[in-house]
């Protein structure tokens, strides 16, 4: 791996009593002509240096819009931040200027958006997106920031890169081009890498490789990662913690062992169930009844009562607090001890 392209970042130090980056209790609403979605009620999760915690969730649970409020490129409008924190280094964003923002978007957090097609311009070529960054905020010349681009496209295992630095988007293939994408985010040495669903519309190899890279890629060079996926059978290798999402909650924060052991939300065990298995032929898929909720008219009390096969009344009548399991685990669930239970029977 080429050092010179991307140096490892040095041990990041972080607040007594911190994290390097912390959301608490984040509530986003976005205000269209139909009425006010609360897309993000109450996310709290925190990524301490050199981890990575992979956000799960169907489409529409908030993964996405989370990771675009921390790097502060949300459209507003529709969306408003209607109250909570994102605290890097102890220092809220949302408290911060647009250029303070500007100063820690891309050279301290960067972010990998998840079409690759779409994210890159298809009218320049991929080594003057890549040096585009360089010359932009590191002033480098353009011969310096394209020898820069190269040792970067080589970093991610772009063959042949410097005689490809020419080469529009159109001329690569899904995975290379989602290579071209890292290789940009990682272009500032950032400290913590956001992978927005990285390995979308990609075949099982490329994405095996995706993910490979990513995880070589965060431990060589000292990052903190945020991987957001809906896929659990991506995360299981790569993962240090698991944060599953659901109608804009966090509903359950575990160790990747522990939640694929034993998990205590019904939600986080219909996912885990529905996981093709190569030891069970013969039989119909399991499925989570129902859809995801409308995020204009979130069901009273637990959001996921309607498709839960655990429900009582108390789930209609009570939002569940988050309860805590022990080891750093919680569940937002009124029967998260019966659920983990059933799941060790």
């Amino acid at each position: 791996m080429t050092q010179s392209a991307v140096r490892p970042v040095p041990a990041t130090p972080t607040p007594p009593g911190g994290h390097l980056l912390e959301v608490r209790d984040l509530h986003i609403e976005f205000r269209t002509h139909e009425g006010v979605a609360k897309v993000i009620n109450g996310v709290s999760y925190h990524l301490d240096p050199g981890e990575t915690l992979a956000v799960l969730g169907e489409s529409g649970s908030g993964k996405s819009v989370t990771a675009q409020a921390i790097m502060g490129i949300l459209d507003t409008p529709p969306a408003h931040i209607r109250s909570g924190q994102i605290l890097y280094q102890g220092q809220d964003l949302l408290t911060r200027s647009e250029e303070q923002r500007r100063q820690v978007r891309g050279k301290e957090i960067a972010m990998i958006f998840q079409d690759a097609l779409s994210a890159l311009n298809p009218v320049f070529p991929v080594g003057w997106q890549i040096g585009e960054t360089l010359r932009q905020r590191e002033g480098m010349s353009r011969a310096d920031a394209r020898r820069r681009a190269v040792e970067l496209m080589d970093l991610v295992k772009i063959p042949a890169a410097a005689r490809r630095l020419g080469d529009y988007p159109h001329q690569f293939s899904g995975g290379m081009r989602q290579r071209v994408m890292i290789a940009m985010a990682l272009a500032l040495n950032p400290k913590v890498l956001i992978a927005d669903e990285p390995t979308t519309a990609l075949d099982v190899t490329v994405q095996a490789q995706i993910m490979d890279l990513l995880a070589d890629l965060r431990r060589d060079l000292n990052m903190a990662m945020i991987l957001i996926t809906h896929d659990l059978g991506v995360v299981a290798g790569v993962a240090d913690r698991i944060a599953v999402m659901y109608a804009g909650r966090i509903v359950e924060h575990a160790d990747v062992r522990s939640l694929y052991r034993t998990p205590a939300h019904p939600y986080t065990k219909g996912l885990l169930a529905s996981i093709p298995r190569l030891d069970v032929r013969g039989q119909a898929l399991s499925t989570i009844k129902g859809l995801p909720p409308n995020l204009m008219r979130i069901p009273s009390g637990c959001p996921f009562h309607p498709r839960c096969p655990y429900a009582q009344q108390v789930c209609v009548d009570e939002v569940p607090p988050e309860l805590a399991l022990g080891a750093g685990r919680t569940s937002a669930c009124h029967f998260a001890q019966e659920v983990r239970d059933d799941t060790d029977r």
